[in-house]
């Protein structure tokens, strides 16, 4: 998966492997002490890579109704049609820019309050009013794809997905039902909220969990996903590890697993408590993070399975609350610059390795159905002369 390998010593610890192309790079500073990552998407707001990424709670765009909404730096007009599906469009007309998000849903499509051209759910303008009985020209605007999941719509930020919506592993293929819990907010960007639950030391020094409770294997999973399983026991020097020690038998069973670098699910269990969360993060317009939680189990029929099913969600959201409002005090001050790893941050190096390996979307290019529309030329009827629109 990675390209030629090179290795660094690193104050004289073992040595960490890192990639020469695309990866993290370490660039050494005088005397080998100085160890600088070096990346062009990890950290960076204008790189966006292609994925899916948390649009809006399902229960916000009702059926009919359009809303305009930011992703990612782009405005959209995101409406949901009369079969209940959501469509999402580059929120300005292709005829002179007015916000289609002023205008109205009819049936499946969306008509533009100004001239009242009409686009269908592909983006596809159907309907030129002025045009009754003309040829009209081949017009459309972006759409993008949307899926809906967990009690949320998502957007991919490509033309095609390359990727069903991400699931939980052990989740996968599984009926769930979900809570959508809290949203919050980090000033840093999501890449360095997510490599803050594989960041070894800081359970020891912030949380001051005993030892070395967690000892994260990295396994790339596929081009948009890696996944870190912990290794580490629970030590029984102090007492607290001792209490812990009572529940769980064998390694602390704590996993992770992160797409695009904006999407992470974590399940703790099986042997005491057993939880599936997932957090959905994206980019602001200030470079901060917006996080929403979302609280995951597989089905269980019946009274009783549903009672219990309510149960493991709301103590999951409880879970997934302090997962997001944790290590606040860092993330409000934090500047990140990976100057100085060293081999406890290995988890946190294989998380940058693998993200700067992956496919960045267009997503801030003008193209023929952006934020500014290139002109559309019309033959003006009767005459010789063309008309730009835009």
């Amino acid at each position: 998966m990675y390209a030629a390998t090179s290795w660094c010593a690193c104050a004289n610890w073992r040595q960490i492997p890192c990639s020469r192309s695309r990866a993290g790079r370490f660039s050494p500073a005088p005397g080998r002490r100085r160890h600088k990552v070096d990346t062009r998407v990890f950290n960076h707001p204008e790189a966006v890579v292609q994925g899916w990424y948390w649009l809006a709670r399902s229960r916000e765009i009702r059926r009919g109704q359009v809303v305009s909404l930011r992703l990612l730096g782009r405005e959209l007009a995101v409406y949901r049609g009369g079969d209940g599906r959501v469509a999402a469009f580059d929120a300005y007309c292709a005829h002179m820019g007015a916000h289609l998000a002023e205008g109205r849903v009819e049936g499946n499509a969306l008509r533009c309050f100004f001239h009242r051209w009409r686009y269908e759910a592909d983006g596809r303008c159907s309907d030129i009013p002025c045009l009754a009985g003309q040829a009209r020209p081949q017009i459309s605007v972006r759409c993008w794809p949307t899926a809906e999941r967990y009690g949320m719509v998502w957007l991919w930020t490509g033309e095609t997905p390359t990727d069903d919506l991400p699931e939980v592993p052990e989740l996968a293929g599984k009926a769930c039902d979900a809570l959508v819990a809290n949203r919050f907010r980090k000033r840093c960007h999501p890449n360095v909220v997510l490599i803050n639950a594989i960041d070894e030391q800081h359970f020891a020094s912030v949380h001051h969990l005993p030892g070395s409770i967690l000892t994260m294997e990295a396994v790339p999973r596929s081009v948009s996903n890696i996944e870190f399983r912990n290794l580490g026991k629970v030590p029984t020097s102090k007492r607290l590890g001792r209490l812990l020690a009572r529940f769980y038998q064998g390694p602390l069973t704590y996993t992770l697993s992160y797409w695009y670098g904006s999407l992470g699910t974590v399940t703790l269990g099986p042997d005491f408590l057993h939880l599936h969360l997932m957090f959905a993060l994206r980019v602001g317009d200030d470079g901060s993070t917006e996080g929403q939680t979302l609280a995951l189990t597989r089905q269980r029929r019946g009274p009783l399975g549903w009672l219990v099913n309510r149960l493991l969600l709301y103590g999951t959201a409880l879970a997934a609350r302090y997962f997001a409002w944790g290590d606040t005090r860092v993330f409000e001050t934090i500047r990140f610059d990976f100057r100085h790893p060293i081999p406890a941050d290995r988890a946190v190096l294989a998380f940058i390795r693998h993200l700067e390996s992956q496919p960045l979307a267009r997503w801030h290019e003008i193209d023929r159905t952006g934020a500014r529309p290139r002109p559309t030329r019309m033959r003006l009827a009767g005459t010789d002369q063309e008309s730009s629109d835009g």
